[in-house]
């Protein structure tokens, strides 16, 4: 049996701060996709909510809030939560229903309102959760964590604050033709250098906001893609949700310990094997890409996520950069929506929206920022506690 399904619809709800409840964002991106796949609300067997932990216990029950806010109408519903995976994981919730024949048509939508300044862990004292812990004990908020993996590339692979600087500029000019993007204004590397120092080598503008905004996205099997006309919808190849082996040498917050008892046998890094698991099941390698949306929750992570996609080799991430290769008309771009450089996090809707980005590139829709002949993408990202998230998509 074939693990495709179909994308028969994608939309957003622009990024920003609106000050309004993440059901506003969601419903409105859910109709956008809706809208965009020809289907009826009625039609739709499932929706799968990806959970923002910050809506109460709306949040919490994401699902059967959109389901509500759209209106009742029988759907079954799910609602998963794994942290800025949660997007990824619904996908795959939807994916399997529909491979599984329990649905034919699901709509996934994922929506945020984010608080001022950078996310923290949610208040109390909680001594068994790693990420309050990494608060607490390390002092590691995230821009500080951020700030540790640039120095380690600097230290290791000669990467500069004008390499980080450089990711900035490439997605600042491709979320400047974007009319869901947050920051729609192009930004010079004098003005990266300008910004105030938040956690030393990174700046303000090296490091993503907060945001909120919201994505959806209505999947279908491919036996329901042909019989309603579709003839050549994008598809949903693979989805790599997988955990991390040990030994691990280079940690993830907020995980501030290992332990090797399941197992000594070398493994990759983890968001190496995120990305190898989809290319295995998808049936393709990094060759074949056309682009990449990849999570740069900073300017030095995204170039980590070069190396850990094999788009180049370890340590070259800052080569195929300055090379041009992942800007737009480069060989590979990376982050052609303009990355969260110029959306900011949404947590539950930004694997969704990666998504997003990469269908309306396969249908050649993406305007002014297309990827010429683009044929098949894949997102990754990452979540708390070893979340894996990618998504591979064909045409």
């Amino acid at each position: 049996m074939s693990g495709d399904v179909a994308v028969l619809g994608a939309g957003m709800h622009p990024w920003g701060k609106w000050g309004r409840s993440f059901v506003e964002y969601g419903t409105a991106a859910a109709r956008a996709a809706l809208a965009d796949a020809g289907v009826g609300w009625r039609d739709v067997d499932s929706v799968v909510g990806a959970d923002t932990v910050r809506g109460g216990y709306p949040g919490y029950v994401a699902g059967a809030t959109f389901a509500r806010a759209l209106g009742w109408q029988g759907a079954r519903v799910s609602s998963v939560y794994a942290a800025c995976a949660s997007g990824a994981q619904a996908i795959a919730t939807a994916r399997a229903q529909i491979l599984a024949g329990l649905a034919d048509v699901v709509l996934v939508v994922g929506a945020d309102a984010a608080p001022k300044g950078f996310f923290a862990p949610a208040g109390g004292d909680r001594p068994d959760d790693p990420d309050w812990l990494r608060f607490r004990l390390l002092g590691a908020t995230n821009p500080a964590y951020f700030a540790l993996y640039a120095r380690r590339r600097m230290a290791v692979y000669g990467d500069t604050p004008e390499d980080f600087a450089r990711v900035k500029v490439k997605n600042a000019a491709a979320g400047a033709l974007n009319p869901h993007a947050r920051y729609r204004t192009p930004v010079t590397p004098d003005e990266v250098a300008a910004s105030p120092v938040v956690a030393d080598p990174l700046r303000l503008l090296d490091i993503c906001a907060t945001s909120d905004g919201g994505a959806a996205l209505v999947l279908s099997s491919m036996a329901y893609a042909r019989v309603h006309g579709v003839g050549e919808p994008v598809r949903v190849r693979a989805v790599s949700t997988v955990t991390p082996t040990y030994p691990r040498t280079v940690l993830d917050l907020p995980d501030i310990a290992t332990d090797s008892a399941a197992g000594a046998a070398p493994a990759p890094p983890f968001r190496e094997a995120i990305a190898r698991a989809a290319y295995e099941e998808a049936g393709i390698g990094p060759g074949d890409l056309s682009l990449a949306e990849v999570y740069d929750l900073s300017t030095a992570l995204e170039l980590e996520w070069y190396e850990d996609l094999g788009l180049c080799g370890r340590g070259e991430g800052a080569k195929l950069l300055r090379e041009g290769a992942t800007a737009l008309g480069g060989r590979i771009p990376v982050n052609a929506s303009g990355g969260l450089a110029s959306f900011g996090e949404a947590v539950p809707a930004q694997a969704i929206a990666q998504v997003c980005e990469l269908t309306w590139q396969l249908r050649d829709t993406a305007g002014p920022r297309q990827v010429p002949g683009a044929r098949a993408g894949i997102s990754a990202n990452q979540g708390l506690f070893g979340h894996g998230s990618a998504v591979v998509a064909v045409r």
